[in-house]
């Protein structure tokens, strides 16, 4: 059922959204299908993953390993380019893992812009003169000044810092939060120059968005999936928030603006 209000929706900038992993339960986790699918979508942008391999390539998957989500074993990192190449990701109608360069390639002539999650290793480290290199492909391929960074990692965004002027986003944690606290958020990113944070949807929440607005940082959201989600971004009036389900968010954000929600 669908009920209209008309105060929702009005006045305010549009909530972005990214497709996370290209879309995952609609494509598969981070599939050649759904990052060319999400490149034809008339939304802002998609959320991606990178990992570099042992022979200099950088590639585009979730995990730093490749058995949670293809047919195959191993770190991406103790990996020459030709083994990842060669794992099949699930639900992936045969699609194999792809690299930055490729997917700077689906992009060139999209309107959707990139939301780059700097990955750490199987250690939970990061890896050793990572950020550079992921930074110059970015700039060969004309993609740099469309690109968002986050990471987890503190230490990772101190490296996007000292290696690019691009927005950093620190994507917060539960843990984290609870036990940092909100203000503790707030010191840290005033300390490291971090103007965004993204937090789980389920631990959004408004006061939650007041506080971290009223500090001067924007404030977002990821994990987005179910029709309950993503309503409660838009009505939170988040800046971006990430979804496994990309073509959903759009119809409820068209609904949404429309000053329409779902019951």
């Amino acid at each position: 059922m669908i009920q209209s209000d008309n105060e929702m929706g009005k006045n305010r900038r549009m909530t972005r959204i990214a497709s996370h992993r290209g879309g995952t339960l609609e494509y598969g986790d981070s599939t050649p299908r759904g990052f060319a699918a999400t490149a034809a979508m008339p939304l802002d942008e998609v959320e991606f993953d990178v990992h570099p391999t042992s022979d200099g390539a950088i590639v585009v998957h979730h995990d730093p390993t490749l058995e949670g989500t293809t047919d195959r074993c191993g770190a991406i990192a103790g990996l020459t380019l030709a083994e990842v190449k060669a794992a099949t990701i699930n639900y992936s109608a045969g699609g194999h893992p792809l690299t930055l360069d490729e997917l700077c390639g689906l992009y060139a002539t999209s309107s959707v812009d990139f939301r780059c999650e700097i990955k750490p290793g199987v250690d939970a480290r990061p890896y050793a003169g990572f950020v550079p290199q992921v930074v110059d492909l970015l700039r060969k391929h004309g993609m740099l000044e469309r690109t968002t960074f986050s990471s987890f990692l503190l230490s990772s965004l101190e490296e996007l810092a000292a290696a690019t002027g691009r927005p950093r986003l620190w994507l917060v944690s539960p843990p984290v939060l609870r036990q940092v606290g909100v203000h503790g958020v707030i010191d840290l990113c005033q300390a490291q120059g971090i103007p965004e944070i993204g937090v789980n949807i389920d631990t959004a929440d408004a006061e939650l968005a007041a506080i971290i607005r009223a500090a001067g940082i924007d404030f977002g959201c990821w994990a987005a999936h179910t029709p309950a989600q993503i309503n409660k971004a838009l009505t939170l009036d988040v800046k971006v928030f990430t979804t496994d389900r990309p073509t959903l968010a759009m119809a409820l954000r068209t609904a949404f603006s429309h000053g329409e929600v779902a019951a």
